[in-house]
């Protein structure tokens, strides 16, 4: 029998750790223009973006991205803090999203509004490059995720923008944390501010569910 040699046996110990450790996702469902949303967490920013923009559907998002196939590649065009409004290989995506053990739901416009694919997913593509928006109030030079997504659908007018509220409605009052996170910014909590939330953007009846990427 060929003795394996110590090195050898470390190069096999390492190429089974990454096959294991490697997840494949079943991304053969996704189509261009499809919407990815984030599921939230209990916690933090999460948390608090999730208290207070729940709807009658019960989604929990805190993020979304949209699905841009370019041959036979997959990229997602986002707004994050990390990195401001960028495209991003699906992969990297997926790998950043999911650290939580956190499925990624897919949405997909209805068949009436899918000629506005295209030029939404170009007008996206020309947002690239913007920061992010951490004050969460609408500004022209800079976009969170779901102001990302909603400009980029705007002029088909697939999504609609909202009075904005941060009160918590177990409470009736204003969100603890929103309270502090304006108030160390020296802003006023913009309550009742046109603007939009993943939960919100979830809920248009021009979208539905496609299935989960797991």
């Amino acid at each position: 029998m060929r003795k394996i040699s110590k090195s050898n046996l470390l190069c096999c110990i390492f190429a089974l750790f990454f096959l294991t450790s490697c997840k494949t996702y079943n991304i053969s469902i996704l189509e261009n223009g499809d919407l990815l949303f984030v599921p939230s967490v209990d916690s933090g920013l999460s948390g608090a973006i999730n208290n207070v923009t729940q709807t009658e559907k019960k989604t929990s998002y805190d993020h979304i991205g949209i699905v841009k196939k370019e041959e036979h590649h997959l990229y997602v065009l986002h707004a994050a803090p990390k990195g401001g409004s960028q495209k991003q290989k699906l992969n990297h995506f997926l790998k950043e999203q999911t650290k939580s053990g956190r499925a990624i739901d897919v949405y997909r416009l209805k068949s009436a509004f899918k000629s506005s694919i295209p030029a939404s997913v170009s007008k996206a593509e020309s947002l690239i490059g913007k920061p992010y928006n951490f004050n969460y109030i609408l500004d022209d030079n800079s976009f969170y995720c779901s102001d990302f997504v909603e400009r980029a659908f705007r002029d088909n007018q697939i999504f609609q923008l909202e009075p904005m509220t941060f009160v918590d409605p177990k409470t009736g009052k204003t969100n603890a944390f929103w309270e502090k996170f304006y108030q160390d910014k020296n802003l006023k909590v913009p309550e009742g501010e046109p603007g939009c939330n993943p939960n919100g953007l979830a809920a248009s009846n021009k979208v539905y569910k496609v299935g989960e990427l797991k």
